[in-house]
């Protein structure tokens, strides 16, 4: 048995696992427990299709290696000076109306069984209703915020900066303007002369030291304009053959699909610059992943995977009059040159060569980005579109999710531009009903 000393005791519930098979390595010079019923339901979750059945393997495999170099019954010490466990216990102090049935309910009391020893014992859990019932047993619980950030002051790409005439004249002039503010590559300022109403949008060059401005004008991508800087700003970076990441953030109806597309588009058949476009989105349903959902394929992917259909058809001009445009669009897909699927299709796929899109990143967990950005083959651009405020996956939320710690983790490298779209360009409804909804 190892010793215990004063080190804390952290009991894992299944989703923090399923959120990130790597996360036991997260509790340094300390104590883990994985409670017998946490086993259990990975055992149901690895046959999974999704992601969360690959976390469950991950996590089993894992949990089988450190099993090799010791007992897990007794305690097997790992490289980061933290101890791990599997315990069977649970307490017998059950207060009336308690489900002892309940997985949750047997994962908490375990976490109670081990505080009654006189352990100093957190349980950890990325479900909420669970953390509020191991605290009302008088268990301690925490949400697992390894990798979480603050999306309240989250990298927007874009800042916005009044100048005095003389400062404005002189970068219309010249085209460019000294700056001491710090400057990261791909960042983008919208400048405005103080006084007037009127504006310029530059991108910074830190080796220089400068902002350059850019064009008023950028001819139309795919048939489609930029309504506002922002939405030039995303596309400038979508376009920028030197940018293998770029993130596109905002609500409903700014645009960040609809752009990723059109430049996409361009990218594949206009300059024949990838071999391919695929566009993906990860599928979160209710219960057991959509393997297990009757049907066909296509069937069961098609109220999933239309907002992308519709945004390709919007692009290529495609109506209901219009047939020959529609198939267009259709053949393009019979020909492997757009690909619409699911992502969990997609996983352990060698992907050279392509422009890919992924939308609704928001409802990846930071595991799963890492998992599918570190897989981009050689020659490919990956862009991720999301609203971290609009997740359906119930273990996530805007400072949690994958799409929010990316932008974190990656503003300031050369290869990625971001930028954070704001105003929704819809119909007058559909900005009223963003904003109060």
């Amino acid at each position: 048995m190892l010793e215990n000393g004063d080190r804390k005791v952290f009991v894992l519930d299944t989703n923090v696992l399923i959120h990130n098979p790597e996360s036991i390595l997260s509790f340094r010079d300390n104590e883990i427990v994985i409670p017998l019923q946490v086993l259990e339901e990975l055992d149901n979750l690895k046959t999974y299709a999704d992601q969360r059945g690959k976390s469950a393997r991950d996590a089993i495999r894992f949990l089988d290696s450190v099993s090799k170099r010791g007992d897990l019954h007794d305690g097997v010490k790992l490289e980061n000076g933290s101890s791990l466990r599997v315990s069977l216990a649970q307490s017998d102090k059950v207060p009336k109306g308690f489900d002892t049935t309940n997985p949750d309910n047997r994962i908490i009391l375990c976490a109670a069984s081990i505080k009654e020893s006189g352990r100093h014992v957190f349980f950890v859990s990325k479900d909420i209703n669970a953390r509020v019932k191991s605290t009302a047993l008088g268990v301690k619980a925490v949400d697992y915020e390894k990798e979480k950030v603050d999306i309240a002051t989250l990298y927007q790409g874009v800042s916005e900066v009044e100048i005095a005439q003389d400062l404005f004249a002189a970068l219309e002039a010249t085209g460019s303007l000294p700056w001491k503010d710090r400057l990261r590559p791909n960042e983008f300022v919208i400048l405005k002369e103080r006084g007037t109403t009127r504006e310029r949008l530059a991108r910074c060059m830190p080796e220089e030291g400068v902002i350059e401005v850019l064009p008023e004008e950028l001819e139309s991508v795919s048939g489609i304009s930029p309504l506002n800087a922002r939405q030039r700003v995303a596309l400038e970076l979508l376009l920028d053959d030197k940018l293998r990441l770029v993130t596109l953030v905002g609500k409903a109806g700014t645009g960040k699909t609809l752009l990723a597309i059109a430049a996409g588009l361009r990218k594949v058949f206009d300059e024949k610059v990838y071999s391919k476009m695929l566009v993906t989105r990860p599928v979160v349903p209710v219960g057991k992943d959509i393997g297990y959902l009757p049907g066909e394929k296509s069937a069961k992917m098609s109220n999933w995977m239309q907002p992308l259909f519709d945004n390709l058809e919007y692009i290529m001009g495609a109506h209901k009059r219009d047939k020959d445009k529609i198939k267009s669009v259709d053949q393009m897909i019979k020909d492997k040159q757009i690909e619409i699927e699911a992502l969990s299709y997609i996983r352990g796929r060698s992907l050279p060569d392509e422009y890919i899109i992924i939308d609704e990143a928001q409802n990846l967990t930071p595991h799963e980005i890492k998992t599918i950005v570190s897989r981009a083959g050689e020659g490919t651009k990956v862009v991720l579109t999301g609203d971290p405020y609009q997740i359906d996956n119930m273990y996530l939320d805007a400072n949690s999710n994958g799409l929010s710690y990316l932008v974190d983790k990656f503003k300031g490298q050369a290869l990625y531009g971001h930028v954070t779209l704001q105003k929704t360009e819809r119909s007058e409804l559909a900005e009223l009903a963003s904003s109060l909804l």
